[in-house]
């Protein structure tokens, strides 16, 4: 009976700790007006209507063999939803949104993985050039004309 009840809290913790450490993570995620050599160029949280595409760039950990998405929000409702499947340890991930001038407000990425779970939230604002202040940092986009590309990376770890 003493070694019974020695054994169950071991398994327990064994159980808790394997299924904690196999859960990934979301090492990175932000709104940026461009990639070079998968990397975000700059870091926003504010984009005049004068720049009509952002990127939303994802650094995932421990996620491999999984499908996390990338959902677009504005004004309440889903724009856009960019999947990714994941093949690697460390997997960077993009997607970019063409904007329009009348889209103004707050945009919300969420990423999802596959079972509906928000694992990462960021917001921007998108409006007018005069009103927007330092949240943008420098950079300008690769000029895609569709209104959602994706992009992702072999998932090395340098």
């Amino acid at each position: 009976m003493k070694k019974t009840s020695l054994l169950l809290p071991l398994f327990v913790l064994s159980f808790l700790w394997f299924t904690t450490a196999a859960a990934g993570e979301v090492a990175r995620a932000q709104f940026t007006t461009g990639i070079s050599d998968r990397e975000p160029v700059d870091a926003i949280t504010e984009l005049g209507t004068d720049h009509s595409q952002v990127y939303f760039f994802t650094e995932l950990t421990g996620f491999s063999g999984e499908t996390v998405t990338h959902r677009w929000e504005h004004g309440g409702e889903t724009m856009a939803e960019v999947s990714f499947d994941v093949r690697g340890p460390r997997w960077r991930v993009w997607s970019s949104k063409q904007l329009q001038p009348g889209w103004t407000g707050e945009w919300k990425v969420s990423v999802v993985d596959g079972a509906g779970n928000v694992l990462a939230e960021k917001t921007f604002n998108y409006g007018a050039p005069a009103a927007m202040g330092s949240g943008m940092d420098s950079g300008m986009d690769s000029g895609m004309d569709s209104g959602m590309d994706s992009g992702m990376e072999s998932g090395d770890s340098q």
